[in-house]
């Protein structure tokens, strides 16, 4: 028995649940690059098979897990259309692909109190990738690239011709805010946000800046993430309006 086509509307809907920021736009999009192909009711209407959404969630998956650019992504999926099997992403090939960041903090806020103080033992090791390995791991062109270094959006670490997390984590989200029309003018707003948190930080510390160093760092580090957590949900409290 045939299984039945689904509407976009109705595909939206299935995927839902597991790629909470997808949107009717975003499969449009990736139908207009190619990656998606559903077939069309004489009316015109999209009809997406379970190939199809299958297709779907392995692209958003790459993109939400993986940070893949959707050049890569193609690739993956013409050797699937062959019958192939696309790289194992799970075994990474690189360093960079080793040690991939985790870009920002969700916008749905965590309702677990003890959150921000999980995250500080999750230590990771520091990034330190080439301008290639940056432009690579991103999937940003050179071009953005260019364009965030000369507003000082993306910088390399100090003293160093390498780039670190925060400079990936940036590239990616550049990369993808451009599929909403966003730009380096929006990301300098949300820089100057940041400046006036980064301000509040530096204040909340001082007292303990007398303190032992080590002391010193742990509470610039707590109060970093809780500022970064009451951002994230007062965020989201005004998108909910």
């Amino acid at each position: 028995m045939p299984q039945p086509h689904r509407s976009i509307g109705q595909v939206l809907a299935v995927v839902k649940p597991e790629f909470p920021d997808v949107s009717i736009s975003k499969i449009r999009f990736l139908e207009s690059e190619g990656l998606l192909s559903p077939e069309r009711a004489p009316s015109g209407y999209r009809r997406y098979s379970q190939g199809d959404i299958d297709r779907l969630r392995y692209i958003l998956r790459v993109q939400r897990d993986h940070y893949l650019p959707l050049k890569v992504i193609r690739e993956h999926l013409d050797l699937m259309d062959r019958g192939e099997q696309p790289p194992n992403l799970e075994a990474p090939a690189s360093a960079a692909a080793a040690d991939a960041p985790v870009v920002g903090v969700p916008l749905q806020p965590t309702t677990d109190a003890a959150a921000p103080e999980r995250s500080q033992s999750a230590t990771r090791k520091p990034l330190r990738l080439t301008r290639r390995e940056l432009l690579s791991a991103s999937g940003l062109s050179e071009a953005v690239l260019i364009d965030l270094e000369r507003q000082q959006l993306v910088t390399t670490r100090r003293q160093s011709s390498f780039y670190g997390r925060e400079a990936l984590t940036i590239c990616v989200v550049a990369r993808k805010l451009q599929l909403y029309g966003m730009d380096s003018r929006h990301l300098r707003a949300i820089k100057q946000s940041a400046e006036r948190e980064a301000g509040l930080v530096e204040q909340a510390v001082q007292p303990f800046l007398r303190r032992p160093s080590a002391e010193a760092a742990e509470a610039a580090r707590e109060v970093t993430q809780l500022v970064v957590h009451a951002h994230a949900a007062m965020m989201h409290s005004l998108i909910q309006r």
